[in-house]
C-alpha cells in the first residue's frame, strides 16, 4: 500500500485530553508520525492577574492551577514570598506543611491511577482510586473546609493547627490506603491487557528525558534520581527518611509503578512528621498588609507532577511587580511527540495519561 499521511485532530473535545487540549497528529495508517500539542483553550491569564493583587490575595488563586494538587501550588508560591520577605516559618508549621503536601501527593497520585486506568479501559481501578482519595479529601475538608481547591497554607505558616482528633484520623487513613493500593496492583501489575498497553510504550531514554526538561515521576521512571525533597530540601524535608522510587525501562508501565511506590513513600513521610511534630506556633507573625522589600527570587518544590517553581519580583509595595510560574505539566508536555512517534494512534491516550498533565497549570 502506498504511503498516505493523514492529519487528525485529537481533542479538544475528547475525554482523554480533558476537554481543553488539542493534539494535531499526523499518521501513516495508525502509526504516529508527528504530534503537535495546541494549547490556550482554557483562557486564563493568571500571571497577569497576580500583578494586580496583594501577596496574600494571590494565595487562593494558586489553588486553581493544578487543581488536583492545589495545596502544593500554595506551598510553592508561599515559600517564594517568604524567601523574598525574610519570613521565618516556625518548625511546627513546616512539619504540618509536609503532612498536608504529602497527603495532597497521595490524593493526586490516586486520582491519576484511576484516570489512567480508565483511559485504557479498566474502570474498576477508577473506583478504587477515588474511594481511597475520598478519605484523604475528607481530611482536607475537616482541616480547612475544602476538598478540591484546598487553601491550607498561608504566608508565614498554615491555616490551622493539627489537633489530636485530626491526627488520629490521618493515621487511620494512612493505615487503610495500602490495602486499596494492593487491590489496584493486584488488578493491574500482571494484567495481560494492561501490560500490552503500557510495557515498551512511550519509551524515552534518561538522556532525552533530561534534555526535554522532564521532571517528577516521568523523569524518575527513566532512572534519573532527582527529587527536590531530597536534593534541595525545603520545609524540613531533610528531617525525614524516605526513598526515591526509580524506573528501569522508561515506559508507561514504569511511570505507573513509580507513582504507586511514591504513594508508599508519602505514607512514610506523613507518619514520621506526625510522630515528630514539634511544639510551638503554627504560624509566624505576618503584618496584615505585607510589603516585601525590593528584590527578586525563584523557588522550586517537588509537586506531584514534577518540579514547580515560582519567580517573584518585588518593587517594595504590597503587590508584586511580577510573578512567573514554572509549571511541570507545561514543560513535561513537550516530550509527548518524542514518546509517541512510531507508536500506534491508540497508544497516544496511554502515553499522554502517563505524563499526568493538568491543563489548569498549562494554560496559566
Amino acid at each position: 500500500m502506498a504511503f498516505k499521511e493523514i492529519d487528525l485532530n485529537m481533542g479538544p473535545q475528547h475525554p482523554s485530553t480533558h476537554g481543553v487540549l488539542r493534539l494535531k497528529l499526523s499518521v501513516d495508517n495508525e502509526v504516529v508520525l508527528r504530534v503537535e500539542p495546541v494549547l490556550g483553550y482554557l483562557h486564563r491569564g493568571m500571571e497577569k492577574l497576580w500583578e494586580n493583587l496583594t501577596y496574600k490575595q494571590i494565595v487562593p488563586l494558586t489553588d486553581r492551577l493544578d487543581y488536583l494538587a492545589s495545596l502544593s501550588n500554595n506551598l510553592g508560591y508561599v515559600l517564594a514570598v517568604e524567601k523574598l520577605a525574610g519570613i521565618e516559618v516556625p518548625k511546627r508549621a513546616q512539619y504540618i506543611r509536609v503532612v498536608l503536601a504529602e497527603l495532597q501527593r497521595l490524593a493526586s497520585h490516586l486520582a491519576w491511577a484511576g484516570f489512567m486506568a480508565n483511559d485504557i479501559g479498566a474502570m474498576t481501578v477508577l473506583l478504587y482510586g477515588f474511594e481511597a482519595r475520598e478519605d484523604v479529601l475528607d481530611i482536607f475538608e475537616e482541616y480547612c473546609g475544602a476538598r478540591l481547591t484546598v487553601h491550607g497554607i498561608r504566608i508565614g505558616g498554615v491555616v490551622h493547627d493539627l489537633d489530636a482528633a485530626l491526627v488520629s484520623r490521618i493515621r487511620a487513613v494512612l493505615k487503610a490506603i495500602p490495602k486499596r493500593l494492593q487491590d489496584i496492583r493486584t488488578l493491574l501489575d500482571e494484567n495481560r491487557i494492561w501490560k500490552e498497553r503500557t510495557v515498551g510504550v512511550g519509551l524515552i531514554t534518561a538522556g532525552d528525558a533530561v534534555g526535554y526538561g522532564l521532571t517528577g515521576p516521568a523523569l524518575r521512571a527513566s532512572g534519573v534520581e532527582w527529587d527536590m525533597r531530597k536534593d534541595i530540601p525545603y520545609s524540613s524535608y531533610g528531617d525525614f527518611a524516605f526513598d526515591v522510587p526509580l524506573g528501569q525501562n522508561s515506559d508507561v508501565y514504569d511511570r505507573y509503578i513509580v507513582r504507586l511506590e511514591e504513594i508508599c513513600q508519602s505514607i512514610r513521610i506523613v507518619g514520621q512528621a506526625l510522630d515528630g511534630l514539634p511544639s510551638g506556633e503554627f504560624s509566624a507573625k505576618v503584618p496584615r498588609v505585607l510589603k516585601v522589600p525590593p528584590g527578586e527570587v525563584f523557588h522550586t518544590i517537588e509537586a506531584p507532577k514534577g518540579v514547580l517553581g515560582f519567580y517573584v519580583k518585588s518593587n517594595g509595595t504590597d503587590k508584586p511587580e511580577r510573578v512567573k510560574m514554572k509549571s511541570p505539566s507545561f514543560i513535561n508536555l513537550q516530550s509527548l511527540e518524542r514518546m509517541c512517534i512510531g507508536h500506534l494512534f491508540s497508544d497516544v491516550v496511554g502515553i499522554l495519561g502517563s505524563l499526568d498533565i493538568v491543563l489548569g497549570e498549562i494554560d496559566k
